[in-house]
């Protein structure tokens, strides 16, 4: 509960800084009182009169006021908070925090902070990724500092990846559910591991195992050509994510995409239909289906000694219909003015999932339609055995291949949902918020 809370808020100098708005509404809704601390790169992306007239309290950047002189006290600060949210936060800015670098407010504020610390890194994949920034992110958490990690998905760079900073709404549910945890442990006296689990984020999927599938397949016609599709993988990439997030063991099946996922994820790369069915069987019956595939060594090997099978597979990437009947072993020349492809239909992995699938198996299906979209989503969500399907139409501009957001109607034996148009990762969290009601 974050009513009655006082938050100290600092921001850095990131494009995300903008973000920091809507984590001040989310605050201020819930009842929280918020003082922001901004450092003097973060002004630069957002101006200290709009966070003021949002908190409606003036916000501190320097030591001292250079009119009169009057002293900013980060003692003060650190006494007063109930907590500190550091979001956006920069690799500069952790490197700081990691080694007592306290050359700024924000810095020194965090140094004499007596309440728990919140940490929502944001910056390039690359960044990220780099070994010290890892090695400063270790270090914060080992000082007792909580991460909210970053998201996969498009960045400011232009490059596709994790390290962009979480979603405020979901930044807002970390820190409201730390003080219900916390409550509930003072008053409750619960179990310390309650805590942590509440505090790390919303582990519904603790345990459970979930196979997914992203991006196209490519067909080969001859060395050079294939059949494909737009497919970037984006959705898929970011169910793979939120199932991460929420504790699940996670498989990851792409095709030929160019994103990048979390180390936690046990990633399987392919490229054609063929590849993705024996990849998907393998991993969704578990170690007994395994062992007749004729492909289980695409299976990382620590996957192969697992007896247990997959309690959910989301199918979510756009794999070809059909593939050349012959695949040219030389690039095939311009000789004529027509050139005729025999086509064959490739495996539909859905409906053999469908027939594996245990009375403890969950299957989620996805459907792109053109036209009579909700008679052909339910249709296939029949013939795929699916518990419920995902329905999106090239009807609604800028929600399909490509792009950052999607508009879904999820469609059950129950009946529909229909969703807004919003981000791919808030729409990760809808699909997987029904999944988890079923597992």
């Amino acid at each position: 509960m974050l009513k009655g809370k006082k938050i100290v808020l600092g921001i850095t100098g990131s494009i995300a800084a903008y973000k920091s708005c809507l984590i001040i509404r989310g605050l201020i809704k819930r009842g929280a009182e918020v003082q922001v601390v901004i450092t003097p790169a973060g002004k630069e992306f957002i101006t200290p009169i709009t966070l003021s007239a949002l908190t409606h309290k003036p916000v501190v950047s320097e030591f001292f006021s250079q009119r009169d002189g009057t002293w900013n006290s980060h003692v003060d600060l650190g006494l007063w908070a109930d907590a500190m949210l550091i979001a956006p936060c920069t690799a500069s800015t952790m490197g700081k925090m990691a080694n007592g670098i306290a050359d700024n407010m924000l810095i020194t504020t965090y140094l004499s902070m007596k309440a728990p610390v919140f940490v929502a890194p944001a910056m390039d994949l690359d960044m990220y990724k780099h070994p010290s920034t890892q090695a400063n992110m270790t270090k914060l958490k080992e000082y007792g500092n909580l991460i909210v990690e970053p998201a996969s998905g498009f960045l400011a760079s232009g490059l596709e990846g994790k390290g962009r900073m979480e979603e405020p709404e979901v930044i807002v549910d970390y820190l409201d559910r730390y003080f219900d945890a916390a409550e509930g442990i003072f008053h409750d006296e619960q179990k310390l591991e309650d805590s942590e689990n509440a505090t790390s984020s919303n582990q519904d999927l603790k345990g459970k195992r979930i196979l997914i599938t992203a991006g196209p397949t490519y067909e080969k016609i001859d060395p050079v050509r294939f059949i494909g599709n737009y497919s970037s993988g984006k959705m898929g990439f970011a169910l793979a994510e939120e199932c991460l997030r929420r504790g699940a063991d996670v498989t990851l099946v792409a095709g030929p995409v160019a994103l990048k996922c979390s180390d936690g994820i046990h990633r399987i790369d392919v490229e054609s239909c063929e590849e993705m069915y024996q990849a998907t069987t393998s991993a969704f019956g578990g170690k007994d289906n395994m062992e007749t595939s004729e492909n289980h060594a695409a299976l990382p090997a620590s996957k192969m000694d697992e007896e247990s099978k997959m309690d959910a597979a989301i199918l979510c990437a756009a794999v070809a219909d059909f593939r050349p009947a012959e695949v040219a072993d030389k690039k095939i020349k311009r000789e004529k003015d027509d050139l005729e492809l025999r086509l064959v239909p490739t495996h539909d992995i859905a409906a053999a999932l469908g027939k594996m699938k245990k009375a403890d198996q969950r299957i989620v299906a996805f459907a792109l339609e053109t036209n009579d979209e909700e008679t052909n989503a339910e249709k296939k969500r029949k013939k795929k055995n699916a518990d419920f399907i995902v329905l999106n139409s090239t009807r609604n501009p800028g929600t399909t291949f490509r792009t950052d957001e999607n508009q879904i109607t999820i469609i059950s034996e129950k009946g529909k949902k229909e969703y807004e148009k919003k981000p791919k990762t808030e729409v990760a969290r809808d699909i997987i918020d029904e999944l988890a009601k079923l597992l």
